[in-house]
């Protein structure tokens, strides 16, 4: 056990001391003990702010797929740029994160793949929420005449553009994304899409 420690205890320290606990052990052999052990308290310490050792997973998950949508939501929510240029950035940023976590820390992404399996319901509000970022974009788009909608209909136009982009932002893809080649098929790819959206 670390030694006791007096700093405050929070959900946000658990969730940090887990991370790298996940990190050292994987998620095969991580446990609470191993993280109240880490932070110099007692697994009753952890449970306290997570209920369940599910529940700490799927914090941790959440925490980790947040970094993403956080800085979605801020090309998503800007006006500075139309709306192609918006999209166009929106899904450079969404690779560039997905390959920036695969490739830099295998790890922890290797972890993070299992406990995504583990988590459905954490990455179906996460997906809703990517969703919901590109429909805000297409219906700017729609709106500034930029974008012509499948049947009038952004969030449905949003939801396939997230599909049809799929090879560029779910992990069961990451070995693909470090392929020579694979910057260019993305660009054809993001090309094809807004040559598609055009009214």
């Amino acid at each position: 056990m670390a030694p006791p420690t007096s700093e405050t205890l929070t959900a946000e320290r658990i969730l940090e001391v887990t991370e790298e606990v996940l990190r050292r052990h994987g998620p095969a052999k991580a446990t609470v003990v191993d993280v109240a052990r880490a932070l110099g308290v007692s697994h009753g310490s952890v449970y306290r702010h997570f209920r369940t050792k599910a529940a700490l997973r799927e914090a941790v998950t959440k925490r980790w797929l947040d970094r993403t949508s956080q800085t979605l939501a801020r090309i998503a929510g800007t006006t500075d740029e139309t709306a192609p240029e918006a999209l166009r950035q929106w899904f450079g940023a969404l690779f560039a994160a997905k390959r920036h976590k695969a490739g830099d820390d295998p790890e922890l992404f290797a972890t993070y793949s299992v406990l995504l399996a583990d988590a459905s319901r954490v990455v179906e509000e996460h997906v809703r929420e990517l969703v919901g970022q590109l429909t805000d974009i297409v219906g700017r788009g729609v709106r500034e005449g930029d974008f012509a909608a499948v049947d009038g209909d952004a969030a449905a136009t949003a939801r396939a553009l997230f599909d049809a982009t799929n090879r560029f932002h779910d992990p069961a893809y990451a070995r693909e994304w470090e392929q020579p080649g694979i910057q260019d098929e993305f660009t054809a790819v993001v090309d094809l899409v807004l040559r598609g959206l055009r009214p």
